[in-house]
């Protein structure tokens, strides 16, 4: 009995803990529920910015490397020491001039030799002239003597062969002339490779030298590289593009060059070749933009970005992109009333996005609109604007810049 006894009295004793813990637990949630109406009932803070009109661009940034428009290798045809280089690293080079020279004295000796053999070709030719002059006239004077029966038709067979092989010899040797000549011309013509020149077909008349692969002194083959002169005006400029960026360029498409060795300038230049094909690993296609360089600022192997117009609206209503919130399925802004006081729930349709602003088309965007603290609003929900968050569009679009700069 007492064991039953106590049993009963810690049941009470735990129904009444269980029902004094639910009273205080019913009582704070309805004061916090009391809490969370007020603060909702309450004006919320919002920071907002004007709106704009006026022309807003887009624009496609693309990023690649300058290269030269065009390249020479300058070898030499024939070997031997490299006598002396008349030009150094960075130094202009016009076109035919003689960049440098090739020891030419066993050229030389090898064009005397075929001088003397043209000498001896022409001696024996005189030689052969002659003896068949003699034969011929030998000839017409047994032709003459066998017409009076003197000598037999035998004799006059003979001298009509040694006639003939008179006039063959002469054929041999006005061959062996050409032949003397010619190997004297082939000798003279490698001996002006000695002279290297800087030969190229291109129009322009002028470019720089690149890099330089001997030095004098050296022993060279024919077809060793010796320089690398470079065409830098104008400059290509290679970036590789992806498909949605490949529709929309074309060839003389304009576009504005910036390099971080020259902070702060642009250079401007043109869209000149795009690949047909895009490249199966990357899935991207080869683009080459064309840009002058007179001064010869811009330098192969530079990294370079490129910034295209697309399209420009020249009278748009432009918001901040921190204006934008997602409502019922599409894109709104919230607009401040003229007394500062609530705000109104526009639904927009977003347009051009250029550098943090976007152009919007819908009714009423006008004054300010919200760009912090939207998320806690409703359309109609008050507001309170402190002096201090009231932003103009041109300092808001700084701020963008340098956030998205640092």
């Amino acid at each position: 009995m007492r064991a039953a006894a106590r049993w009963a009295a810690v049941l009470v004793v735990g129904a009444g803990m269980l029902g004094l813990g639910w009273a205080l637990r019913s009582a704070l949630g309805e004061h916090e529920a009391g809490q969370g109406a007020g603060a909702l009932e309450g004006p919320v803070p919002v920071e907002v910015v004007a709106v704009e009109h006026g022309p807003i661009e887009r624009r496609r940034e693309l990023s690649g490397t300058i290269e030269a428009a065009a390249e020479l290798v300058i070898a030499p045809k024939v070997g031997g020491r490299l006598e002396r280089i008349e030009v150094d690293l960075a130094d202009v080079v016009r076109r035919g001039q003689v960049v440098a020279v090739i020891d030419d004295d066993e050229l030389r000796q090898a064009e005397a030799e075929a001088r003397a053999e043209l000498t001896v070709a022409r001696a024996e030719a005189t030689a052969a002239d002659k003896s068949l002059e003699i034969a011929r006239r030998s000839y017409d004077r047994v032709a003459s003597l066998r017409s009076s029966a003197v000598v037999s038709e035998q004799d006059l067979d003979v001298m009509q062969a040694s006639k003939l092989q008179a006039e063959a010899a002469v054929a041999v040797a006005d061959a062996q002339v050409a032949r003397a000549q010619a190997m004297l011309r082939a000798a003279q013509v490698r001996e002006g490779y000695t002279q290297v020149t800087a030969e190229w077909s291109e129009d322009d008349s002028e470019r720089v030298v690149a890099a330089r692969y001997a030095d004098e002194g050296t022993t060279v083959s024919a077809n060793a590289p010796l320089l690398s002169i470079v065409d830098i005006d104008p400059v290509v400029v290679v970036v590789h593009v992806a498909e949605r960026d490949y529709v929309e360029l074309s060839p003389g498409q304009v576009v504005r060059l910036s390099t971080d060795a020259h902070p702060g300038e642009s250079f401007e230049g043109t869209v000149d070749r795009i690949s047909p094909v895009f490249r199966e690993q990357s899935r991207q296609a080869r683009v080459e933009l064309r840009v002058p360089n007179p001064e010869g600022r811009l330098r192969p192997g530079m990294f370079a970005r490129a910034s295209t117009l697309l399209e420009r609206v020249e009278r748009a209503t432009i918001v901040p992109e921190d204006a934008l919130v997602t409502r019922n399925g599409g894109e709104a802004v919230f607009v401040l009333s003229a007394d500062r006081s609530s705000v109104s729930l526009r639904p927009v349709r977003v347009g051009i996005r250029e550098g943090g602003r976007v152009a919007v088309e819908g009714e009423g965007i006008e004054g300010m609109v919200v760009t912090l603290g939207q998320q806690r609003l409703l359309d109609g929900s008050a507001v309170v604007v402190p002096e201090a968050a009231v932003v103009p569009a041109a300092v808001e679009l700084e701020k963008k810049t340098e956030g998205g700069a640092s």
